[in-house]
């Protein structure tokens, strides 16, 4: 049984993700090979929704929910385009120049339109490593739009 499944839309990706987990558990699939079936407890998303073509994320959210049970989680990570230290290293990493950033709350919108619980939003990593002695005060900041990246939790909708 699969207690893991990653998919991409890069086999090169997927190759390095088989070599660092070589788990029985865990499986790997290209993205137009996997067809979502509902069983799914939890599906995590980190910095891939900037990459995805605006006309296309609704599409992308479906295909998430349809891979989850009812009142599964979706954990949906994302960079933090108010944040000007985000904005700095996005233009400078070659794969991120051509992203399409979205706010937190156009993430919110686009995964409640596609049936999700909204749960709750956080943002995290406000402070940079030179100044990591002010981490321990994140939590207490999470709410503001501070953070390099920001976190929503989602529930998929029962009644969907």
């Amino acid at each position: 049984m699969t207690s893991l499944l990653g998919v991409d839309i890069s086999e090169s990706s997927l190759d390095v993700a088989r070599r660092a987990i070589p788990d029985k558990r865990a499986a790997f699939s290209v993205l137009d090979q996997y067809r979502p079936d509902g069983r799914f407890d939890l599906v995590f998303t980190n910095g891939v929704f900037h990459h995805i073509p605006p006309l296309e994320r609704a599409g992308a959210i479906d295909y998430i929910f349809r891979a989850l049970r009812p009142g599964g989680l979706l954990v949906f990570w994302e960079n933090n385009p108010w944040n000007p230290g985000t904005r700095y290293v996005m233009s400078r990493i070659p794969f991120d120049r051509d992203a399409i950033t979205l706010s937190a709350r156009q993430a919110q919108g686009l995964i409640r339109t596609g049936g999700f619980e909204v749960l709750r939003t956080d943002f995290l990593f406000i402070f940079p490593k030179a100044l990591g002695f002010f981490r321990k005060l994140e939590p207490h900041l999470a709410s503001i739009p501070f953070g390099a990246q920001y976190q929503v939790l989602c529930r998929k909708s029962v009644a969907r």
